[in-house]
């Protein structure tokens, strides 16, 4: 499975929520989500200043990582950027692929 990290921003409705439910139901919240979309969650940080948590989860593929970010976006209480994670390994693979592109300009 793939790793992804959300980058969560809660609305000013999505923090009346968050203060009146408090940290775990928005953690156990994440882990609903993630599991109806085959997946599971790795961490969840809340965080102080521009972002307001930090998600690191598994899914299946970038059409579940999409489906669980418009989900979350689609309730107008948060808005999150979901950011796909690659292993050395993986960075690695990338690497040693021969490609060729031209630049701008060239």
């Amino acid at each position: 499975m793939a790793k992804y990290l959300a980058i969560v921003t809660y609305t000013a409705e999505g923090l009346k929520g968050l203060m009146a439910k408090g940290g775990t139901a928005r953690v156990e919240a994440a882990r609903k989500v993630l599991a109806s979309a085959g997946g599971s969650l790795d961490s969840y940080y809340f965080a102080l200043g521009a972002d307001d948590a930090y998600i690191v989860c598994e899914l299946p593929d970038n059409v579940a990582a999409a489906a669980t970010a418009m989900a979350a976006a689609a309730t107008g209480m948060v808005v999150n950027r979901m950011v796909a994670l690659l292993t050395a390994e993986e960075v690695d693979r990338a690497a040693a692929v021969q490609l060729s592109y031209d630049a701008p300009g060239s």
